[in-house]
Order: C-alpha cells, then sequence, then structure tokens
C-alpha cells in the first residue's frame, strides 16, 4: 500500500467479516427495487421478494441527500438464536437439522414462499455504499450516511491510523467474536480514503487497497470418555460426546454432537480417542475428527447402540433415514413427555402454567400419559404434586380450560405428527378444513395439499393408521378441541371452473396464500405438483426450473400473474 501511494500518508478502516450471504440492494427513487446475491460470482438471483421481509433494511430512503439511484452492499445472516430456534422446531417435528447458519440463510434467501422467510427472521449487516454524486471522500463517511439512511452497520467497526491500531482491533474481536449475535471469521482491512483506493486499484482477483485476516478455526482436542444416547419425542435417538472438559470459545465444553450412526462410522470413532472439537456455525458444539497420532493401542471401533437407552426396545432405522428410532412410542418415556411438551408449547396449544418439572411428576404419578389425560385433569389430582396448593393447581386447570378455544391448525401441530411443524400444519388445515377430513385422505388426496411432499403425506397416512393415534384424536374431540377450521374461504364465483393451478414463483401484487384463497373462493382447486392432469401452472417470477420443464414436457398451460387476473374477470 504505502508503494503504490508513493508514501503518502494513508489511515485503515476495520471491519469484522461475517459469515453471511453477500447481497448488493438497489435503490432506485429511493425505493428498494433490487437485492442480488453473489450467485456464481458472475451472475447472481434477485431476491428482492424476500429481502424485503428483512426488517432492518429499509424498503424506502426519503434523505435529501440520496442519489436517485445507488446501491448498498450487505451480508446477509440468520442470528444464532434464530438458527437455535429453527433446528429446535426441526427436531420437535423429527426432521433432520441445519447444519450451519451460513447454508441457512442462503437456502432461505431463495425459497418462494416470502412468509416463510420472513418466519425464518433473517438480518442483515450493511457495509459498502456506491452511487455517483454522493459527496464523500471516505469510506468512513460512507458508513456513517448508511446509517443516517436508516441501514443497520454493525457497530464493531473502527478507523486506525496505523498497523499496531490494526493489530490490536484484530486481538480484541478474537477474544469477543463469540459475543456477537453472528458467526465471524475474520477481519476486512481496507484503505479508508476512496481517492486512494482508485489510485491502488485491482489486481485480477482483488482490490489492492484491501485485505482480509483470517481467524483460526475455533477447535481443539480433548478426550473422548463415552458417547449416550439421547431419544426425542418422535423416538429419534441422538448421539452425544461425552468429553473431558476443555474450554472452547468462551465456554467450558463438556458434551459434542455426534449426529447420528453415520458419522461415528465416518470417524471411525473408538472411546478414549483425543478428538477435534468445533464451535463453527453450530450453536452446539461438534466432533469433527479424531487425532490418529494420539490414539492408544487396543481401542475398539464403537459399536452403535441397537437397544433404546430409556425402555430396551429394539432400534429401527427406515431405508433412506440416517437415524435409528425407538418403535415403541406408547411406552417409552422420553417419547411420552416430550409430546406432552410438545402439546403444551406455545406454538401448539399454548398451556404455559404447566412445565417440564411438572409434566415429569404427572408421568410418574401415573396421572398423565398422553396429551388427551391432561383434560381428565382434577385439582385433587395436582394438589398431590410437591409444592402445588391451591392457586398453582387452578391455574393450571385454568390454562387447559383456555387451550380449548385453539384454532385447528394449532391442535393440528399439537399432535405431533412426525414432519407436520407449525406451518405444514397451517395449510392441512386449510387446505383440508377439518381432523375428520385429513384423518381418511388418501396418499394422493394429501400429495395435491400446498407444500406437501411424498415424505410428509406418508407420515400422515401412517400416523391415522396407528389405533392407538384415532383413540387420542377421539378424546381430544370429545375434550371439547377445536378440529376443524373455523373460517373458510367464502364463495365469491365459480369462474375458474374446477380448473387446478399450481402456484410457483414470487408474485409482484399476491403472497402465495393470497393466489390459494382466490383459487378456491372462484371455484378452482390448488395442487402441489405438476402432472398431465393440470389445467395451469401460475408462474411468478424466480420460480423453479424444474417445474417449467416438466410443464412444458407435459403440455400444461403456464400463465402469468396478469393471465391469472384476466381469468377471474371471465
Amino acid at each position: 500500500v504505502a508503494k503504490g501511494l508513493a508514501g503518502a500518508p494513508y489511515d485503515y478502516f476495520c471491519e469484522l467479516k461475517f459469515d453471511g450471504v453477500s447481497i448488493s440492494l438497489i435503490y432506485e427513487d429511493g425505493l428498494l427495487t433490487k437485492a442480488i446475491t453473489r450467485g456464481d460470482g458472475v451472475r447472481g438471483d434477485n431476491v428482492v421478494a424476500n429481502a424485503r421481509t428483512i426488517r432492518s433494511l429499509p424498503l424506502r430512503v426519503s434523505a435529501k441527500n440520496r442519489p436517485a439511484r445507488f446501491e448498498v452492499r450487505g451480508e446477509v445472516f440468520l442470528p444464532k438464536k434464530e438458527f437455535d430456534r429453527l433446528n429446535k422446531e426441526l427436531e420437535d417435528v423429527g426432521e433432520e437439522t441445519y447444519a450451519n447458519a451460513r447454508n441457512t440463510a442462503s437456502g432461505t434467501l431463495k425459497l418462494q414462499d416470502s412468509t416463510e422467510v420472513a418466519r425464518r427472521k433473517l438480518d442483515c449487516f450493511a457495509y459498502y455504499l456506491l452511487g455517483e454524486n454522493l459527496d464523500i471522500d471516505t469510506h468512513e463517511e460512507a458508513i456513517h450516511q448508511i446509517e443516517k439512511w436508516g441501514f443497520q452497520v454493525s457497530p464493531t467497526y473502527r478507523k486506525c491510523q496505523n498497523i499496531d491500531e490494526v493489530l490490536t482491533y484484530i486481538h480484541h474481536w478474537e477474544k469477543r467474536r463469540s459475543d456477537l449475535p453472528l458467526e465471524t471469521d475474520g477481519v476486512v482491512i481496507k484503505v479508508n480514503s476512496l481517492t486512494q483506493q482508485q489510485q491502488l486499484g485491482f489486481t485480477a482477483k482483488s482490490p489492492r487497497w484491501a485485505i482480509a485476516y483470517k481467524y483460526k478455526a475455533e477447535s481443539i482436542a480433548t478426550r473422548l470418555n463415552g458417547v449416550t444416547y439421547q431419544v426425542g419425542r418422535t423416538g429419534a435417538v441422538t448421539p452425544v460426546a461425552e468429553l473431558e472438559p476443555v474450554f472452547l470459545a468462551g465456554t467450558t465444553v463438556k458434551r459434542a454432537s455426534l449426529h447420528n450412526a453415520n458419522e461415528i462410522a465416518r470417524l471411525d470413532l473408538r472411546i478414549g480417542d483425543f478428538v477435534f472439537v468445533e464451535k463453527g456455525g453450530e450453536i452446539i458444539p461438534k466432533v469433527t475428527g479424531v487425532d490418529l497420532d494420539r490414539r492408544p493401542p487396543n481401542l475398539h471401533p464403537l459399536q452403535y447402540t441397537r437397544t433404546c437407552p430409556e425402555c430396551g426396545t429394539t432400534l429401527v432405522r427406515e431405508e433412506g433415514e440416517a437415524a435409528y428410532y425407538c418403535p415403541n412410542t406408547s411406552g417409552c418415556p422420553p417419547q411420552i413427555k416430550g409430546r406432552i411438551e410438545h402439546f403444551i408449547q406455545r406454538k401448539a396449544m399454548d398451556i404455559d402454567s404447566l412445565g417440564e418439572k411438572t409434566i415429569d411428576q404427572l408421568f410418574a404419578l401415573g396421572l398423565v400419559k398422553t396429551p388427551a389425560d391432561l383434560y381428565d385433569l382434577r385439582k385433587e389430582d395436582l394438589l398431590k404434586l410437591d409444592g402445588f396448593k391451591d392457586k398453582s393447581a387452578s391455574n393450571i386447570l385454568a390454562g387447559i380450560a383456555e387451550s380449548r378455544k385453539v384454532p385447528f391448525e394449532a391442535v393440528l401441530f399439537a399432535i405431533g405428527i412426525r414432519y407436520v411443524g407449525k406451518t405444514v400444519a397451517e395449510k392441512l388445515a386449510r387446505h383440508f378444513g377439518s381432523m375428520e377430513k385429513l384423518q381418511t385422505a388418501t396418499l394422493e388426496q394429501l400429495l395435491e395439499a400446498p407444500e406437501v411432499g411424498e415424505k410428509i403425506a406418508q407420515s400422515v397416512v401412517q400416523f391415522f393408521q396407528d389405533r392407538h393415534n384415532r383413540e387420542e384424536v377421539a378424546r381430544l374431540r370429545k375434550a371439547g378441541l377445536h378440529l376443524e377450521v373455523e373460517q373458510r374461504v367464502a364463495p365469491v364465483s365459480q369462474v375458474l371452473g374446477n380448473k387446478s393451478f399450481v402456484i410457483s414463483g414470487v408474485f409482484r401484487s399476491y403472497e402465495r396464500e393470497q393466489l390459494h384463497d382466490l383459487i378456491l373462493a372462484n371455484g378452482g382447486r390448488v395442487l402441489s405438483s405438476v402432472s398431465g392432469k393440470l389445467d395451469y401452472l401460475l408462474a411468478g417470477d424466480n420460480m423453479g426450473p424444474a417445474k417449467r420443464e416438466k410443464a412444458e414436457k407435459l403440455g400444461v398451460q403456464i400463465i402469468s400473474e396478469e393471465e391469472f387476473e384476466r381469468l377471474l374477470k371471465g
């Protein structure tokens, strides 16, 4: 840098290098009109409909000093707490969890359902401003300008006068970066003056006025003392590494994820090995490898458990699944208690007066073994629990009574069908209208529901084939729970004449749920997949190429948003 500037004085601007998804935000006449991802480095995707769901991004910049057209670059990320929340939701319905926050953020930006994107609560830090007639001389001034315009900038930046200050900044954040709400893997150091940046120019691959410093991966070796197994609500058995305690990324780590049997086999793990433990984009530490140079002799390969650690039942592994499952759904304590905990949670029946410890006591006393048992509880039952008096017992009974008002879609989520999360439960409830119709639906009928694929459809069919589940639903109906959608889409016309539609992509004037309702209200049907029997593929922006190709191959008519509106007018 000093050579390129011929000895002229200069200062630095340091920013943390965040582990997210790069995005270019284009504003025209103050409005956000495009949001372009990096893509393959040459061509990216316009994900503006999804970017508009990010609450920290201004949709309009009304400042008087903004140019007619400008670009702000930033990093879209999934905060650690939201990544943790999403993975807990996936665990709750028996799905595989996301591997890391960065890939999850990237995949989220590409989703065609902007409502789901909004639910995942992406965030964005802006870090660069481009445009004409900006009246700024340094990168620092540019950062202050976009802050004034309402963009969120990470407050971790710093202007540095010399390389010693840069090194101080690097060392400071190496110790503090684990406290941040997102992952960061280094520091970007830039020459602050924009004129000097232009003077230094670019190499074939990168700017001469900026460099990235990468922190070492937060990994450490420690002894594997054992492997324990946890049983979840769906019966999935998860292996956990029991470690010699070690300090890593600001916390003492005693346990780490091993994911599944495939991962144990891949690592060729043995009790007594020294294993590498890492805390990266994941909330929970994970074992990433084995230090073979330190492996003691005569260690035997780890054999994955073949029986449930809680009830002793032989485990099963379905074709195509990575996890082993305990099939003893009605007799395995963690599954029973897990289903009740799932049932009472805020997104389900919302019985907040109950908690894990209370459920443990109710189960131990034989008072509650299924969610339906909650509705048979009496005050004298609750007074048998440790620490319970009249008021606490009354509060629980009041919470249970209040849960009878919860809508059908929440009840459907609460009963715990594998792979049926809150969003899928809402779509199934809307499509079928009642538990009775869902209960008797065939696989083919289930596949016609929005966003329902083979795996979810099979799971729903299997759930209702089980006599115990049907009896449980009957008891919930008798207890007075809502098992029908209270407000169906009101018929407006029959102008669509029972024609079938598949909705794909992002639309200018409608959310996909709005289109779904419009089709039903006007006498049409909504399917989930393209087939030769389909009448119309309603195509929005960013529609997946596979659906278009299949529709073209089968001769299905592909219509735009405007053509759909003309259909509604008859």
